[in-house]
């Protein structure tokens, strides 16, 4: 009698997970359409506000910057609050925004709405990752992730083409809207969401701090397309930004950026190096649109291209979990950032070839990286940490995460216009390799641990 117990508890919970993860995933994947969907008419925006593809390309850097920046605010509001009040604050937020973004009628306002919509869709990947890793066990929790991942990343696959098709029947604005589709997922999750939390105190100077920071690193990055007055905003607020935060850090060690976490070598490592793969996703949402509108096709065609990767997004999960189990979180991780330098190269050379076959090999090779690099990453700093911080590492990892996809298309806008869109790619593979060699500790530690 209690072994039928046991199993049928052990049955309702692999139900469960699987449920929960692929709603998760589409709401993920929604959120992720702020972007991928977006980047397809990047050139279509640039000719709206008379802007070149450099300066358009603001939409995507500035929403995944902001998008990057909160994710942490909401790792720890989830520690303080719980998960409800966060994730439905922030699914409105994304929708309010992406509404203004799709009327705005200047591209100053557009931008407003994509700053909000970046700080609401921030709550899905880090809120998401805390349900699966709060709730389940460790077996569950890395099939979970892999299946989250899988469902976002194809879900994102397929937003080029949905992006296509609806500019093609409705215009560019309506594509802006699309993000909103997410609030219909939200009451089907919430009774997996958890509404309790440790009530602490939320620090918000620190996180302005962090975020004014990042966006010195995002401007700076893409000011060779937008001129010398961008390139010293960004570096003023880089230099003085560095070492507020420090000093904020030492007067706050359990604020925003907790010591606890940012002095643990495992999670700053697998963070930085995870940071790779959406950079390099990003960078290729910018590129493979702007190189074949740019040749003449129609972003509906673009989207269509797109679409193997989507199919293999839904297959990565049958291989994640395996792989993690197999060769641990920073093995997995080393595999993800070295594909992902792998697909940059291959999309360079299509860029600057204008080759069709290289470019959607690229994004193939991408999506597979991206499907294996985020339960990766997550599943290592969710270990490395005690669980009354687990969501700040969470959030301050998927910080640093999601500021590689700022940086990623930042660099191909500014570099795109200056030194051409393969190069820009060309140089943003470096940062990938830098990435395994920075895992490398880890896999040694990992090894030694298991021999």
């Amino acid at each position: 009698m209690p072994t039928a117990v046991a199993g049928l508890r052990l049955h309702v919970t692999t139900d469960d997970s699987r449920r929960v993860s692929l709603l998760l995933g589409v709401l993920f994947g929604l959120a992720g359409m702020g972007s991928a969907s977006a980047a397809i008419v990047v050139p279509i925006i640039s000719d709206e506000f008379g802007l070149g593809v450099g300066g358009a390309t603001w939409t995507i850097s500035l929403y995944a910057l902001m998008f990057a920046v909160t994710t942490a605010v909401y790792g720890r509001v989830s520690d303080l609050v719980g998960i409800k009040a966060p994730l439905l604050f922030g699914i409105v937020l994304m929708s309010g925004g992406a509404l203004v973004a799709a009327l705005a009628p200047t591209f100053g306002l557009h931008l407003v709405g994509r700053l909000l919509q970046g700080a609401g869709a921030a709550a899905v990947p880090t809120l998401g990752v805390a349900v699966l890793t709060s709730r389940y066990d460790a077996r569950l929790r890395s099939l979970a992730l892999g299946r989250l991942a899988a469902t976002a990343a194809a879900i994102s696959c397929l937003g080029p083409l949905l992006g296509g098709a609806v500019e093609h029947s409705l215009g560019w604005r309506a594509v802006m809207a699309i993000p909103i589709l997410g609030a219909l997922v939200l009451p089907f999750l919430w009774p997996a969401l958890s509404g309790e939390g440790t009530r602490a105190e939320l620090d918000l100077i620190g996180a302005a701090l962090v975020a004014a920071t990042a966006a010195g690193l995002v401007l700076l990055v893409q000011s060779p397309s937008t001129g010398a007055t961008v390139a010293v905003i960004g570096l003023l607020l880089l230099v003085c930004g560095l070492p507020a935060v420090a000093w904020w850090v030492r007067r706050r060690p359990h604020g925003f950026l907790p010591v606890a976490v940012i002095r643990n070598g495992t999670v700053v490592r697998h963070a930085l190096a995870g940071s790779a793969v959406p950079a390099a996703w990003f960078a290729q949402l910018i590129a493979v649109p702007a190189v074949l509108i740019g040749d003449g096709w129609q972003t509906w065609t673009v989207g269509l291209l797109l679409v193997p990767s989507a199919v293999l997004a839904a297959l990565v999960p049958r291989l994640t979990g395996g792989l993690i189990d197999r060769l641990g979180p920073s093995g997995s991780l080393s595999v993800s950032a070295a594909v992902a330098a792998g697909s940059l190269g291959v999309c360079a050379i299509g860029a600057a070839t204008v080759s069709p076959v290289l470019l959607a090999l690229g994004i193939v090779l991408n999506t597979f990286a991206f499907g294996i690099g985020q339960p990766s990453m997550t599943a290592a700093v969710g270990d490395a940490v005690a669980p009354e911080v687990r969501g700040i590492a969470l959030g301050v990892a998927t910080l640093v995460f999601m500021t590689g996809g700022s940086v990623g298309s930042a660099v191909v806008g500014g570099l795109g216009d200056v030194a051409g869109i393969g190069a820009s790619l060309g140089v943003l593979a470096a940062l990938p390799l830098l990435g395994v060699l920075a895992l490398v500790p880890e896999v040694r530690r990992t090894a030694g641990v298991v021999g």
